[in-house]
């Protein structure tokens, strides 16, 4: 099986989740990109790859949570997904700086209004349409001791009886990853 990795915010696809579930799932390709900040451009990329590699489940972190809801059609896990991310863009706009590397060499990103605006704008309708199938193919995993990000509750209106929680914050550790969240991901592997 394939697994499509979407990172969080400021990251990239050598993030150390990435690099956890090579470790835990030997016989499984890991597929991390390094995400663009705009919408429509991570949108684009992350369709692109779900139609060249076809992954079996897209996991998202964070940022890439909300990213993941967004692909249709498609099995995935949310880990600590931010349901409300341009309430923190906005508290985020000007340079900021990557904390893992990328591919190309960028060490910083840009967040101006104009990226806020297409995050709210995309919130809005972020659980229209969601059909019982839909539902079904999404797994909610929310740290109980979450420091940035709190969607839980928000997760389970919208996807009831498919939410989990581990104790543990909002980039879980490899220790969390192996006791937690990886029981979780054999169970989706196995449907």
């Amino acid at each position: 099986m394939k697994i499509l990795f979407i990172h969080g915010l400021a990251s990239s696809g050598t993030y150390k989740m990435a690099t956890s579930l090579r470790l835990l799932l030997k016989d499984t390709e890991v597929i991390a990109p390094d995400v663009p900040i705009r919408l429509q451009d991570a949108i684009n990329l992350l369709e692109d790859i779900c139609l060249r590699e076809n992954p079996g489940l897209t996991i998202g972190l964070s940022w890439g949570g909300f990213l993941a809801q967004k692909l249709r059609g498609r099995r995935k896990m949310l880990i600590n997904p931010d349901l409300g991310i341009s309430r923190m863009l906005r508290t985020k706009i000007g340079e900021q700086k990557y904390l893992s590397p990328r591919k190309n060499g960028e060490k910083t990103f840009t967040i101006t209004e104009g990226i806020c605006n297409e995050y709210a704008e995309a919130e809005i309708s972020q659980y229209a349409s969601l059909t019982q199938e839909e539902v079904s193919m999404t797994t909610g995993i929310f740290a109980l001791n979450d420091e940035l990000v709190h969607c839980g509750p928000e997760f389970e209106l919208h996807y009831p009886g498919q939410a989990h929680y581990y104790p543990g914050g909002h980039l879980p550790n490899y220790p969390e990853i192996k006791k937690y969240i990886l029981p979780i991901l054999r169970k989706e592997m196995d449907r």
